[in-house]
């Protein structure tokens, strides 16, 4: 079941960033994929703040700027 489930997430992440460099694609995948646990949580972080009424960019800019310091580790 993981590996479908890493398949599926793989998908919809190539979804979502269409127009960025196959490189950078990896880059960003192989983050996630190393901390699943922290993107989870930040894209949960987003959910909730457009449930609230903010816009999706403007509740992802919010919550990547609470996330910033562990997001420069990161890279």
């Amino acid at each position: 079941m993981g590996m479908f489930k890493n398949f599926l997430l793989k998908q919809v992440m190539k979804s979502k960033m269409k127009g960025v460099p196959e490189a950078e694609q990896e880059k960003i995948m192989a983050m996630v994929e190393k901390n699943p646990d922290f993107f989870k949580r930040i894209g949960e972080e987003i959910e909730a703040k457009k449930k609230s009424g903010k816009s999706e960019l403007e509740a992802t800019m919010e919550v990547m700027r609470k996330n910033q310091a562990e997001l420069q580790k990161l890279l």
